[in-house]
């Protein structure tokens, strides 16, 4: 027996959790319309000044899935949809499963060649678009031999009169050849369209971060998202009706489990903002008054960037969680002294459907008092995490080594890459590329990915170690240190760093700051100022673009 074995962490869970989850739902589907039985008349989407309720949601997905089976799609076709936080993303989920379909999200920032990719992943045989979409990959959609059906969209459908032009700029320009999506919605009839799938299903084909690589579709199933839905709500004791700020892109996993199919489950209703803005944001905050998000890190520092960001401001907001990368505790602690409130680790992978582990609220996360790391939390009802050596086997608590984890969360596996012997999602159990450690009391800290590791003259150096001592400077926001060719050392290390506004500290004066702060083998050669650091959607750092 290891030390993973006895879960040290339970005891830590709060007297309202359990080891055990037991799932209420099988589906997001039986969740929704659990929640549309129970009050159909309820909000289900605030968007732009106006209200969907889930009766409103309920008829609209009907309408485009009676296309979609009118086009003859037939359970286990793909429907592409790449739309942002708009009621179109979650009405076209809604229609595909219903058709028994497989929604496969696809980022409507790719651009062509990235669409292109996807398409050709996917083989769609629909595709729900925003127009700007459109006008950037109709090419590439033409020449898709799956695609039989184009509907498209726009981000003032569905708003009320604060209007997203005036905040984003926003034109219709209904492509020739397409299907507008109102115009189904609104074609008259109401026959119901019912699938109902087998909880192991797929659900969604979401797409990974591509931090190292092109991004894959992780096939996760309807039972996935069923269980981590209800997992945020158990775990974060989020009351029935309570408002959700989607801060995150619904068409990655954690805006679409941790916002839109939290608001399933909890029956509450969700706030969208088509992308984030700040104070878009901020005026939905006072609007709405959501109770409860989650986000990456950068999100919450734009926040406290606003000058209308205060405490009393974000009052309602009483459920902070970030997750996408590891924070640092220094830019926890400014967070919560500027936004009033702390901010939550949640931690997992596109392939966990979301959370793998959580901090529970309420609870200050430990940090660990010799690498300086804040814990990412506690493993969720059910899930099992262990840190393994490069062979697999389990480590003593305080030893360096991969986060493995596994449980109901976890993905069957990567859409057309089933037999893919190297697959980080073998036997239920996912292989996270993140180095950490679990301390004796069962908390995990996530260090770094494996592949970031700097090898200079045999010194092993984590840029973590780096990043954090460039973000203690008071001109710094953020950091991102790689390993670069070096003829006499093998490797060694160069900083992108990001300054305040009005900063004027030089890279030399940056790199003697760290060289009074470090060993000699670790502080940075090289320092070069950003505008921003390259990060996807969710707020991963894309180290693979700085190399």
């Amino acid at each position: 027996m290891n030390a993973y074995d006895s879960r040290p962490w339970l005891a830590h869970y709060p007297g309202r959790l359990s080891e055990h989850l037991e799932p209420e739902f099988t589906s997001p589907l039986t969740m929704f319309a659990a929640a549309v039985a129970a009050g159909p008349d309820e909000p289900a989407i605030h968007y732009f000044g106006a209200t969907l309720s889930r009766a409103d949601l309920d008829a609209a997905s009907d309408a485009l899935a009676r296309l979609l089976r009118e086009r003859g799609l037939r359970p286990g076709d793909r429907v592409g949809i790449a739309v942002q936080n708009e009621p179109a993303i979650v009405l076209g989920m809604l229609a595909a499963w219903k058709a028994g379909c497989i929604a496969a999200l696809i980022s409507p920032i790719y651009r062509r060649t990235e669409f292109r990719r996807a398409l050709d992943d996917f083989t769609p045989r629909a595709l729900l678009l925003l127009e700007e979409v459109h006008a950037e990959v109709a090419d590439e959609v033409e020449a898709t031999p799956s695609v039989e059906l184009v509907v498209t969209c726009s981000p003032l459908d569905f708003a009320g009169n604060e209007d997203p032009q005036r905040v984003f700029g926003v034109r219709r320009a209904r492509p020739a050849g397409t299907v507008d999506l109102l115009e189904v919605i609104g074609s008259g009839s109401r026959e119901v369209v019912r699938h109902d799938p087998a909880p192991d299903d797929v659900a969604v084909l979401a797409p990974t971060a591509g931090t190292t690589g092109p991004p894959k579709g992780a096939m996760l199933t309807h039972r996935n998202l069923a269980f981590n839905a209800q997992g945020y709500r158990d775990w974060t004791g989020l009351q029935p009706g309570e408002p959700i700020l989607c801060m995150s892109p619904v068409f990655h996993v954690t805006g679409l489990v941790g916002s839109v199919l939290l608001a399933f489950s909890a029956r509450s209703p969700v706030i969208l903002t088509h992308r984030f803005d700040a104070g878009l944001v901020l005026d939905a905050v006072r609007t709405w008054r959501p109770a409860f998000s989650v986000a990456a890190i950068t999100a919450y520092i734009a926040l406290a960037d606003h000058p209308d960001a205060t405490p009393a401001a974000l009052e309602s907001l009483r459920l902070r969680y970030s997750g996408g990368a590891p924070v640092l505790p220094d830019v926890a602690d400014r967070l919560e002294a500027q936004l009033g409130g702390m901010i939550h680790n949640v931690y997992g992978q596109t392939e966990s459907s979301s959370p793998t582990h959580m901090v529970p609220p309420g609870v200050r996360a430990p940090v660990d008092p010799e690498t300086g790391a804040l814990s990412v939390g506690l493993p969720v009802s059910d899930t099992m995490a262990e840190v393994v050596d490069e062979s697999g086997n389990p480590v003593p608590p305080r030893v360096f080594g991969e986060i493995v984890t596994s449980g109901p969360q976890i993905a069957a596996g990567y859409w057309g890459r089933e037999d893919d012997p190297d697959s980080a999602l073998r036997d239920g159990r996912m292989r996270t590329g993140d180095v950490g450690f679990m301390d004796s009391d069962g908390w995990f800290y996530v260090i770094d990915r494996s592949n970031d590791l700097i090898n200079a003259s045999g010194y092993k150096i984590w840029p973590f170690e780096i990043e954090q001592v460039l973000h203690s400077h008071p001109d710094v926001v953020e950091a991102a240190v790689i390993g670069i060719p070096d003829d006499y050392r093998g490797e060694s290390t160069r900083a992108y760093v990001a300054l305040r506004p009005g900063a004027h500290v030089t890279p030399t004066a940056l790199i003697e700051y760290c060289r009074e702060r470090m060993a000699a083998y670790k502080y940075p050669r090289e320092i070069e100022l950003v505008n921003a650091l390259p990060r996807t959607a969710t707020g991963k750092l894309l180290r693979r673009k700085l190399r």
